[in-house]
């Protein structure tokens, strides 16, 4: 799905092989016809593109919580108390499963070292003042040392990198490749790199601290004011970290992560973090100075060397919008030049700029979260239209949904089974199937999604909000079963969960088994069937190639929908020789019925139907 049709005609041809008098097709029998043409005229409900070589199906690793078995669950609890999951837990077994379930790419959340309330001062590891640390464990998001890895993560502490370098080494041998965050646009308020390079100077070292801003600065000073810590933060107020005054040294005080400007944020800002000047002078009209190259550009992008170096596939970037976008040019160039199959994923919330951070800013695949996802979202809470589906396409994707990264869980989003989003998995299937097949793009899961984690419990920082916290040292029941003791056998998960996993797993193995998924051609079919009062809550569309046809119907109303869905009179008389075939609906194995171009449909509450028309 790379660009919309340009000329007044496609035409576009379905090979279909005559055996005898009559064929067979994907188990479908038809009358002869051994050329069938397709022809589009005019259409804006059609986007073509280019062939991907396969589809990227991402599963997200929270290391932290993925391996940690420990159900204490106790409030703010530290890690002696709640465990913590380790890379030696993310095992072979581990691995070939999710490849098995049709993983391609893992992306470990949370790998280089962070600010914790954690004591690593035996290891040569500076401590961190836990005023600024948001929960016990910390926010993966405030990177401490950028030449490191969490030693939270490691069964032996002193040889942590190598353990990292195993679990790199265990993925590729699964046969996936291996994505971490880079972030980019702040560091934890406490940075010290304690394990960079001889050669490499650390972030701040050489700034000028009697300056707001200069070009060659990695930070942004307040100069003469003193940080102040933002009030006690702690959720419930009942049980603080033993070594928290409410004092945190830093002066002159540096600019917060998220643009506060001033020496006391608040304790709803990133206030445990510190923003990374890349040659913008936020505070005089954002004017740039990008002539004489400056030099955070560089030594973020060597951080990125060395990373890729160490055998890393890809990165994806937080908060990728808040860089400008120079800078990724900068960079993704750079680092390319010498890993040239490396993957660029922008954490990006402005449809506006998307063709800059992809075509400017080399991006490979941006967030598609203020679109499909906060559309989808809606509509699971019957708040919504299925005429926003197409309209995020049409006008906030265009030329580009082939580039959109999608999902349906991460660890900023409430999951999908709690009661905040939607209740249960099963009310999240339809538009998980949506999400997979409406491009030829990434899809990603989340750890925990595929066994219906429910996101249950007030952690510590994290609170009941229907996420599992990123700050605190927790643990996921539902995937309990699945682990089994690090067998990863799913031997003692629950039935229901078992079936929640199957589907996952069925999906996710169709989306790189068909290539009219991860191909480049896409139909929506809601103005064929607006004239039908009872599909107002159905959403369906065409996927298609020269060998297969797949049919899509997703219904996000909470009753059963039973009827007909109409394909387009320019596609129904070029198929008239599927007349009384039998397609397949490939998540359930049931046959459909196909006649004068309409299919016969029988959709679940909140759920869809993938039918093989050929």
């Amino acid at each position: 799905m790379n660009s919309f049709l340009k000329s007044s005609t496609m035409t576009i041809y379905f090979k279909i092989v005559a055996i005898g008098c009559s064929m067979l097709l994907a188990g479908c029998s038809m009358q002869q016809n051994p050329e069938i043409q397709l022809q589009v005229v005019n259409d804006s409900n059609a986007v073509i593109g280019k062939m991907h070589a396969q589809k990227i199906v991402v599963y997200q690793i929270l290391p932290r919580l993925f391996g940690n078995i420990n159900q204490t669950k106790r409030y703010y609890g530290t890690i002696a108390q709640n465990g913590c999951g380790k890379f030696g837990n993310i095992n072979q077994k581990a691995l070939a499963s999710l490849h098995q379930m049709g993983i391609t790419h893992v992306w470990y959340t949370g790998i280089i070292e962070h600010a914790s309330m954690n004591d690593y001062s035996a290891y040569d590891i500076k401590p961190d003042d836990a005023d600024v640390v948001k929960g016990r464990a910390g926010s993966p998001y405030a990177i401490k040392d950028y030449y490191d890895v969490d030693p939270d993560l490691a069964m032996d502490v002193k040889n942590r990198m190598a353990e990292f370098e195993a679990l790199i080494r265990r993925t590729h041998d699964a046969g996936m490749k291996v994505i971490i965050d880079f972030v980019p646009n702040h560091v934890a308020r406490g940075y010290n790199s304690d394990a960079k390079p001889n050669y490499v100077s650390d972030l701040g070292e050489r700034d000028n601290k009697d300056k707001a801003f200069d070009v060659h600065n990695n930070f942004y000073y307040l100069p003469n004011q003193q940080f102040i810590v933002p009030p006690d933060y702690d959720p419930l107020g009942n049980e603080m970290a033993l070594n928290e005054d409410q004092v945190f040294e830093e002066y002159p005080a540096k600019a917060t992560g998220n643009d506060v400007f001033k020496p006391t944020p608040s304790k709803d800002d990133w206030f445990e973090t510190v923003k990374l000047n890349y040659g913008v002078d936020i505070m005089s009209e954002r004017k740039t100075y990008f002539d004489s190259l400056p030099r955070t550009w560089k030594m973020m992008t060597d951080i990125l060397e060395y990373w890729a170096a160490k055998g890393v596939d890809g990165f994806r970037c937080d908060m990728a919008e808040m860089v400008p976008v120079q800078f990724w040019n900068y960079a993704i160039t750079r680092v390319k030049s010498n890993h040239p199959n490396l993957i660029f994923i922008s954490e990006i919330y402005n449809p506006n700029a998307y063709q800059t951070y992809l075509t400017q800013g080399k991006f490979d695949y941006l967030y598609d979260k203020v679109g499909l996802y906060d559309a989808v979202k809606r509509l699971i809470q019957n708040k919504g239209n299925t005429e926003d589906i197409t309209r995020c396409w049409k006008t906030e994707q265009k030329d580009i949904s082939d580039k959109m990264y999608r999902f349906m869980e991460n660890h900023d989003e409430q999951r999908i089974s709690s009661a905040d989003f939607a209740g249960s998995p099963q009310q999240g299937y339809g538009a998980m199937v949506l999400s997979a097949t409406l491009g030829s793009g990434p899809i990603m899961i989340y750890n925990g999604q595929e066994t219906g984690e429910q996101g249950l419990g007030v952690e510590g920082f994290g609170g009941e909000d229907g996420r599992t916290s990123i700050f605190d040292y927790w643990t996921m029941s539902s995937m309990q079963g699945w682990i089994n003791q690090y067998k990863y056998d799913g031997y003692a998960l629950a039935d229901d969960e078992k079936k929640v996993r199957e589907f996952y797993a069925k999906l996710l193995t169709i989306c790189n088994k068909y290539e009219s998924i991860y191909g480049p051609n896409f139909y929506d079919l809601q103005t064929a069937n607006r004239a039908n009062t009872a599909y107002k809550n159905m959403y369906s569309f065409l996927r298609y190639t020269t060998n297969e046809c797949l049919l899509i119907c997703v219904n996000f109303s909470d009753t059963t929908y039973t009827g007909t869905v109409t394909l387009p009179a320019s596609f129904a008389s070029q198929l008239s020789g599927l007349d009384n075939s039998s397609p397949i609906d490939l998540l359930s194995n049931q046959k459909c019925s196909y006649r004068n171009g309409k299919a016969e449909v029988k959709v679940l509450p909140k759920q869809a139907q993938l039918i093989k028309i050929y």
